[in-house]
């Protein structure tokens, strides 16, 4: 969590229990991998280096933050975002899944789904969430200034002719997530004050922006569903849905983006079957078995892009493609900042609404 001040100088329902433990990566998801509730896991980040391989996990058990999406409205803990997810877009894309997966027919409705499940995945992970803060960090106080810059403009313009002021109509939520004040000073004039925290209630609110009005200007693409071919198994991560800048098998990256023409958009959805389009281009039609070559590259781009885990349907060579980091250090840093995650971000959020 960060938290800064920035400066500006101007002239004259039902109680219910809440979901403690946020899976950013839906078990509705995982299961395509797993064994009876279990799935075989690599870890990319470990302690030492006599932590097997693979350990087999409980889906229950795994891709999984506590409150990751909980925030603090009006002094109390709320997890509606959580359960805004839920209902919005994993459960109404299960039965699009499961179609997927017993290769039955699929209705445009089934596609949406399907989509708008990929768009959600694409930006609730942990990895996303270091990307925002990241960029909010080089970007966000300059943002600040040139809008509270214009708004003060706005009000002295309005002040000198004498007009009213306009209000905006946006979504009264977004009045927690800045605090605005004015102090005087010495001199003559005010100092405009703008406070905000980068944290995870700026995330939640970007991310609802995006699955609410981002998502509906998305331009329409036509995707496909590849075929793994024998001997070759799609695996998935905690950072599954991978946005690929592709121009050859050595020249390619993961800043991709949804409106990016020629971009490649690759998401796992079982061992067997990779949801995929090429934004602007004719795609393969469904159930086009790829050859093993261009499936290899695929698996590896796929176990390239984790985050911390890799998922897969039985253990692997993967550790050759994508050999772990052990260090201890990094190891107890990365999990006490977990630990720590849910009071910081509390006492952050309760003090921009006091």
């Amino acid at each position: 969590m960060i938290t800064w001040i920035c400066p500006f100088t101007t002239g004259n329902f039902l109680m219910q229990q809440t979901h403690k433990n946020n899976h950013y990566v839906p078990k509705l998801y995982l299961k395509q991998w797993a064994d009876d509730g279990k799935i075989h896991t690599y870890r990319l980040l470990v302690p030492s280096g006599n932590v097997p391989l693979w350990k087999e996990q409980s889906l229950k058990g795994i891709a999984f933050h506590q409150h990751l999406y909980t925030y603090v409205a009006g002094q109390e803990e709320t997890d509606e975002f959580e359960r805004w997810l839920d209902s919005e877009f994993e459960n109404p894309a299960e039965e699009a899944i499961r179609q997927v997966v017993r290769e039955e027919r699929m209705s445009p409705e089934h596609w949406r789904r399907l989509v708008r499940f990929a768009v959600a995945l694409d930006v609730r992970t942990p990895a996303r969430l270091r990307e925002f803060i990241s960029r909010q960090n080089e970007t966000l106080r300059i943002l600040m200034d040139e809008t509270m810059q214009r708004s003060v403009l706005k009000i002295e313009q309005a002040a000198r002719q004498n007009e009213p002021l306009t209000t905006s109509l946006e979504d009264s939520s977004d009045s927690s997530l800045f605090r605005i004040s004015i102090e005087s000073l010495p001199g003559g004039g005010g100092q405009l004050k703008a406070e905000t925290v980068v944290g995870r209630r700026l995330w939640i609110w970007q991310m609802r922006n995006l699955l609410t009005k981002t998502i509906g200007s998305l331009p329409a693409h036509k995707w496909t569903i590849l075929h793994a071919p024998d001997g070759t198994s799609w695996p998935t991560s905690d950072s599954p849905l991978i946005r690929l800048n592709f121009q050859d098998s050595k020249n390619y990256d993961f800043g991709g983006g949804w409106g990016v023409n020629n971009g490649d958009i690759l998401l796992p959805l079982s061992p067997k079957h990779l949801l995929y389009t090429c934004i602007g281009k004719k795609v393969w039609p469904r159930g086009t078995v790829l050859d093993v070559k261009t499936a290899s590259l695929i698996r590896k781009i796929i176990i390239e892009h984790a985050d911390r885990y890799v998922f897969a349907e039985s253990p692997s060579d993967l550790h050759l493609i994508r050999p772990r980091l052990v260090c201890s250090e990094t190891f107890k840093n990365e999990l006490s900042a977990w630990q720590n995650w849910h009071l910081n971000q509390c006492q952050a959020e309760r003090e921009m609404q006091s």
